[in-house]
């Protein structure tokens, strides 16, 4: 009998006016990356090495294997959950946080040279100075 564990992740973007209308909302599948899986291994030892995560990152590149492509703000996440064999991290940006034409958001740790557990590439969203943003990555381990 042979057993595979697979990790599948999504990104939820709620992008809201000044007003709490929301003006964006996206759906999108994403990538784990190569060091997040090694990341969560190392989450499961007894005595894990590494921080675990703690940050979300949004940018105006195209994220690479390890990083962001060109890191706007980065923020401690708002929440971290987990039901069952899911995992929700939740990531908030106030008005006046993290304005620009955003196109990719990152997973992090807060080592001195930070994991990128998990990326996401997506369409332009426009966060207007008054706007606030909100991500909610789920990963599911199955």
């Amino acid at each position: 009998m042979k057993e595979q564990l697979s990790i599948k992740s999504n990104v939820h973007i709620k992008l809201f006016d000044e007003n709490g209308k929301l003006r964006d909302r996206r759906e999108i599948h994403n990538t784990v990356t190569t060091v997040g899986k090694t990341h969560i291994a190392d989450q499961l030892a007894a005595s894990p090495g590494e921080t675990a995560v703690t940050k979300m990152a949004i940018g105006t590149g195209t994220p690479s294997t390890t990083a962001l492509g060109s890191s706007l703000d980065s923020n401690t996440l708002t929440s971290r959950t987990h039901d069952g064999a899911v995992v929700t991290y939740v990531g908030d940006w106030a008005a006046g946080d993290g304005t620009g034409a955003i196109t990719e958001a990152g997973l992090f740790n807060t080592d001195g040279t930070p994991i990128m557990l998990c990326s996401a590439s997506f369409s332009e969203i426009n966060k207007a100075a008054a706007d606030t943003l909100q991500i909610s990555w789920t990963l599911t381990i199955s």
